[in-house]
């Protein structure tokens, strides 16, 4: 094996335990992995991370945007959600909770 495919078997790995351990509950050492991994393929292409690295504020400018459009999405929804429950003659939380079974 030359320098390149241990650096590139070492991201792989990194960035695929810390997917498996994020999604288990791991967050800490998901995180550490990632680290790793990212620190990994960051040694591997120096000049692209470099790039990433120089336009991270507009991805998450972008990234911003969009959460806060998801946002205020869920808030007109959970707005209206007893209206169109209203509309529908539908009853509420709390009938449900009261009616025995």
């Amino acid at each position: 094996m030359n320098r390149t495919d241990w650096k590139k078997v070492l991201t792989w790995v990194s960035l695929g335990a810390a997917g498996y351990l994020l999604l288990s509950g791991k967050r800490a050492a998901g995180m550490a992995a990632a680290g790793i991994g990212l620190a990994a393929l960051a040694s591997e292409h120096p000049e692209k991370f470099e790039k990433i690295w120089n336009e991270a504020p507009d991805y998450l400018d972008r990234g911003h945007r969009i959460v806060n459009g998801i946002q205020s999405l869920l808030d007109r929804i959970a707005q209206h959600t007893p209206t169109v429950q209203t509309i529908r003659g539908g009853r509420q939380e709390s009938e449900y909770r009261a009616q025995s079974y």
